[in-house]
């Protein structure tokens, strides 16, 4: 026989389960993924974050949700995403391609963290005050390209030194990034005494205009920008390249595996895979503030031995033994 005291906790004792559930259920981080592009370009990106943010303890449907917010190449989208993801009151913002992700998440939130990634200074952009002390609500991982600009065209030259004319593909709807790479190819191509022409591509029809242009104009080769669009078109870039017969160089091994030329930059998946670690990091409660921004200490040297044949190049022996990968 149950007494009517005994009756009245048991009520309050079921009552309270779907409380607890729903309060348990509630205490898990949710992480805001924000990136100009699309699952289908970047999977591998988000599985080398997830491998990052494993490392620290988190993993994606058991003790950590991420609601991927996905752009699609359509840039002036991305404040209205990251706006959103401030609504639903995400516990970080992973705003891990490129510049305008990171603008668009600071702009939207002054208390949110924010793990960025990106190809340029994040001083110079405004971003953080500086690489060791970032202040704010904001750090990451500043890959930057820029900086090896000169050494990708040099490499590019030594490839294809008949080459005289070095077409130079931007994205003009990542406008810094459009304006300082020709500028910084230029200077170098002056030193090796090339000419440099410059093309833009904002879309994936305008990459397959590009190629006819380029070969119209009289370009030898193509020097592809870091751009996160750009980044997530390798097969594009692979196939337009053995099409027009033009020797291509991109920053990153994909490109290269893809069937591109050669690929020189640090590595995209350790990129995100660091950008995963930071994530996790601030979940246990370490402030953006805190978290140096990181920078790659390695970079991958890719030569595609079978383009390279296609293209009738013979690869020199000593880049050959430079390196850090030959796909036969």
């Amino acid at each position: 026989m149950i007494h009517r005291r005994d009756f009245i906790t048991l009520l309050g004792g079921a009552a309270a389960w779907p409380l607890a559930a729903r309060a348990q259920q509630a205490a898990i981080p949710v992480i805001g993924f924000l990136d100009s592009g699309s699952l289908e370009t970047r999977r591998r990106h988000v599985t080398s974050f997830n491998r990052g943010l494993n490392e620290t303890g988190y993993i994606e449907g058991q003790n950590v949700t991420i609601e991927y917010h996905w752009a699609r190449d359509q840039l002036d989208r991305l404040p209205a995403l990251a706006t959103e993801l401030v609504r639903r009151q995400v516990s970080v913002i992973v705003a891990a391609s490129g510049v305008p992700a990171a603008l668009a998440a600071k702009a939207a939130t002054p208390t949110i963290p924010i793990v960025f990634q990106m190809g340029v200074d994040p001083v110079k952009v405004g971003l953080v005050a500086s690489f060791n002390r970032p202040g704010a609500n904001i750090t990451g991982v500043a890959n930057i390209s820029s900086e090896l600009n000169a050494k990708r065209l040099e490499l590019l030259h030594e490839l294809v030194p008949s080459a005289g004319v070095i077409a130079v593909l931007v994205n003009p709807a990542n406008p810094l990034n459009a304006e300082t790479t020709p500028q910084q190819v230029q200077v170098a191509a002056q030193t090796l005494g090339l000419q440099t022409q410059v093309l833009r591509a904002s879309t994936v029809s305008d990459i397959d205009a590009a190629f006819v242009t380029l070969v119209e104009q009289g370009a030898k080769a193509l020097f592809v920008a870091n751009d996160a669009f750009f980044n997530g078109r390798s097969d594009q870039f692979a196939m337009l390249s053995a099409r027009h017969r033009v020797p291509t160089i991109c920053e990153f091994r994909e490109s290269a595996v893809a069937g591109g030329l050669i690929s020189y930059g640090a590595s995209i998946s350790d990129l995100f895979h660091q950008v995963g670690i930071y994530a996790g990091k601030i979940l246990k409660g370490e402030k953006p503030a805190d978290l140096p921004v990181v920078q790659p200490t390695k970079f991958e040297l890719v030569i595609n031995l079978k383009t390279a044949k296609a293209l009738g190049l013979e690869i020199p022996p000593t880049l050959l033994t430079r390196a850090d990968e030959v796909i036969e």
